[in-house]
């Protein structure tokens, strides 16, 4: 075998034992709340809307603030594959205090806010019922935002120190507390006392906390300064800027077309529920070797391997490919069973087809766009996956969706618009990776 072939499978086997970690913690926050739903869901009907009022606030709050680990993990980087292991711990110090800080200022907001926005977002349902329902859970759980925040950070400078076997413990242990608290809680089971939606909410802090407990032990272990550092948090903010907006356009595109397609009754809109979800979920699975992506490709360009972070780039993009491609054959060939795992409702399974079919060619193009994403992201290319995304939303997705409302294109309309999205994010990004001009060495 030739350096060079050793050098590739090395280089494979680091992908592979970044990727799997960082996929366990991935996929350990949707199943632990599916696990949540199930257990709300046996209080009926009321409660199960409550918990989807107050997690979406949660969650939509938790989103905006992704920077905290993907930016955290190429600046980490960069200072590791220098060397530079302290600086690389610092950038998860300084992280981690923005979280505190930004944590603290939501807290405040929301719970001086709660009510209007609770209603806002319940509306007049059951006669304001569901808001009702919600309220001590939202109350309750945003406390957890300034933990969620802390492991955001604490991912991120782990991975940027390769180190994604860490977290993937500390997010297990969190949710492993929340899982057995939560039935306890919210039932009374063990003589605790029966705190119903509010008891689901209390085991869901107590994990979260536990998590960023352990998020911050790893921080003093590592015995580098604690102070905060302005010029620092001042060039995470710039970055952190950068990727709210993109998550922003995100954001727009989906709530969007979950608003159009709510116009073309229950059928379309649960149809395009399941399999967004399905999308959302394989996203993840994808976004795993986006991760080792960021953290290799960084590494890479902080020792000044330009040549190194483009091999590296070029094997993720191709397993990430390969596994997109795998995944599009599974769900073409279970097209006809699968889709009844979710529903057994007649008209959601006439309507779940158009979607899927999109699902299915798209898988292939996301594992290319999602796989490049970590490699831009890994070099810092903040400022360019910004204004990539938000064309792409712009040009693409949100005039198809709406133009689907207005000449009743339905899920045909909503779905050309997302795949419309995908393709004009493999331009963007294949034309900045073939440019080279994400290959900028050093540490700054």
């Amino acid at each position: 075998m030739t350096d060079s072939a050793d050098d590739a499978a090395v280089t494979g086997r680091r992908i592979a034992a970044l990727a799997f970690p960082a996929l366990g913690v991935l996929a350990a926050e949707p199943i632990y709340l599916l696990f949540d739903l199930a257990i709300v869901g046996r209080l009926g009907a009321l409660n199960l809307a409550g918990l989807a009022i107050g997690g979406l606030i949660l969650s939509v709050v938790s989103a905006q603030l992704t920077f905290l680990s993907y930016g955290t993990t190429a600046r980490s980087a960069r200072f590791y594959g220098a060397g530079n292991r302290v600086a690389a711990v610092g950038e998860g110090v300084q992280a981690t205090w923005l979280a505190f800080g930004m944590g603290a200022v939501i807290v405040t907001v929301v719970q001086v806010c709660a009510v209007p926005l609770v209603s806002a977002i319940a509306g007049n349902s059951s006669g304001g019922d569901i808001a009702e329902a919600a309220m001590p859970w939202v109350r309750i759980a945003i406390f957890g935002v300034p933990a969620i925040l802390i492991s955001a950070a604490g991912n991120g400078w782990m991975r940027g120190v390769q180190d994604t076997m860490r977290p993937l413990r500390y997010v297990l242990v969190g949710f492993g507390v929340s899982a057995v608290l939560c039935p306890l809680l919210v039932y009374g089971w063990l003589g605790l006392p029966r705190l119903e939606l509010a008891g689901s909410a209390i085991a869901n802090l107590v994990g979260q906390w536990l998590a960023a407990v352990l998020f911050c032990r790893a921080l003093l272990v590592e015995k580098v300064p604690l102070r905060l550092d302005t010029s620092v948090l001042r060039a995470q903010v710039v970055m952190g800027r950068d990727l709210m907006v993109r998550t922003l356009a995100f954001q727009a595109c989906f709530v969007s077309a979950a608003a159009v397609a709510a116009r073309f009754g229950a059928a379309a809109v649960a149809a395009h529920q399941v399999v967004l979800q399905l999308w959302n979920f394989l996203a993840l699975v994808l976004d795993s070797l986006a991760i080792a992506a960021q953290s290799l490709v960084g590494a890479a360009l902080g020792a000044g391997r330009t040549a190194h972070a483009k091999s590296v780039a070029w094997r993720v993009t191709v397993f990430s490919t390969i596994a997109a491609a795998a995944l599009a054959t599974v769900f073409a060939v279970g097209a006809s069973v699968l889709p009844s795992l979710f529903t057994d409702d007649r008209s959601v399974l006439a309507a779940i087809g158009v979607p899927w079919w999109f699902m299915v060619a798209q898988l292939p193009i996301a594992g290319i766009v999602f796989a490049l994403d970590g490699v831009l992201l890994g070099a810092g290319d903040a400022a360019f996956m910004r204004t990539a995304t938000l064309a792409s939303a712009l040009i693409g997705f949100l005039p198809l969706i709406w133009l689907s409302l207005a000449f009743g294109w339905g899920l045909l309309g909503i779905w050309s618009g997302l795949s419309t999205f995908m393709v004009l994010r493999l331009v963007f990004v294949g034309w900045r990776a073939f440019s080279g001009r994400w290959l900028v060495p050093g540490t700054a």
